[in-house]
């Protein structure tokens, strides 16, 4: 039997799917968790390299759950040189170009511009997908779906960033929240809207009100061309840009920066929302997340319910009973 010939979408979404690399943000430290990933390991263990459930780390987790929307070859990882012991026997698989170790971590703007120092001396100007690692999807392949459908967003709209949004449960005053306005582009959804205005943790009285208004969690994973992470970046902090950005015609030999140990020393830690997210909305459009069960990792209570509402399991030494939860979740408050 002759094989079907694909039809234009599908033609379309592999051409996607070849011109776009994913960024795995797992260079952060854990503090937030650290409580529950020493009761789980005997150890200060970043969060990202612990196994919470399931079995497998948050890494392990978040590149199964990357590689039906993005390919693990296109695939870079962002760690911090300290955390080599934690990620050396993760990731094995991944060539050396493809793992951007850095001196120290220095937030998650400093990360972002060095990965994308490493994207475009390896790939020009492609589509590049930021995702952290800790968090929790019960949908996985509806989560895959809206990365591709960004994916698509961008190919037409090379100047804009996609951000992922969840719909909001309950007001969270922990989260960052994104306040959208009109729709962005009636091609694609409905669920695609133009970006108002960010609120990163915000009083309880003012969650409510966004709760009310179906203002969206900020999930933080981001889609949109290298080129256009540069541009808003070169305009919200070209101190940091100059700092840790390179020609990005640099061979694959020329790939670490000279004394980068030094000019990561220079650096304070910076927010890539606080930084350059809420000063850039007019090239933002955000994409709102069906039901795909989304969670931060970031608190104990956080985990627990995760966990609960997914019927997941934890491995974990001993018994975690309530009273002990709560005295992890003050040791971190």
């Amino acid at each position: 039997m002759a094989r079907k010939a694909p039809t234009d979408s599908e033609k379309e979404e592999l051409v996607n799917h070849q011109h776009t690399w994913a960024v795995v943000l797992a260079g952060g430290d854990g503090t937030r968790l650290r409580s529950l990933t020493r009761f789980i390991t005997g150890e200060d263990r970043p969060k990202q390299f612990c196994r919470l459930y399931g079995g497998r780390t948050l890494l392990a987790q978040t590149r199964s759950r990357l590689a039906p929307a993005i390919s693990p070859e296109r695939t870079l990882y962002t760690v911090v040189k300290a955390h080599e012991r934690f990620y050396a026997d993760e990731l094995t698989d991944v060539p050396p170009s493809r793992v951007v170790v850095q001196p120290s971590n220095k937030g998650t703007t400093a990360a972002i511009i060095y990965s994308l120092r490493r994207i475009t001396s390896l790939a020009g100007d492609p589509i590049v997908g930021f995702f952290p690692t800790d968090h929790h999807y019960s949908r996985e392949m509806r989560f895959a779906a809206s990365v591709r459908l960004a994916t698509k967003v961008v190919m037409s709209r090379p100047d804009t960033l996609i951000l992922l949004g969840a719909s909001a449960e309950y007001p969270e005053d922990e989260y960052g929240w994104i306040e959208p306005s009109e729709r962005f582009d009636h091609r694609f959804t409905r669920s695609l809207l133009r970006v108002n205005r960010f609120w990163e943790k915000p009083a309880s009285h003012v969650a409510q009100a966004l709760l009310a208004r179906g203002c969206l969690w900020n999930t933080f994973v981001m889609i949109g061309r290298a080129s256009a992470f540069l541009e808003v970046l070169q305009a919200a902090v070209p101190g940091m840009v100059r700092t840790l950005a390179a020609d990005r015609h640099l061979s694959a030999s020329e790939l670490a920066i000279a004394n980068a140990d030094q000019a990561y020393a220079t650096l304070a830690p910076g927010d890539f929302s606080k930084q350059v997210l809420s000063v850039s909305t007019e090239r933002l459009a955000v994409l709102r997340l069906g039901n795909v069960g989304w969670s931060d990792l970031g608190t104990p209570e956080r985990v627990m319910s995760a966990m609960a509402r997914s019927g997941l399991r934890s491995h974990w030494p001993g018994t975690l009973q309530n009273e002990n939860l709560e005295n992890l979740a003050e040791s971190v408050s």
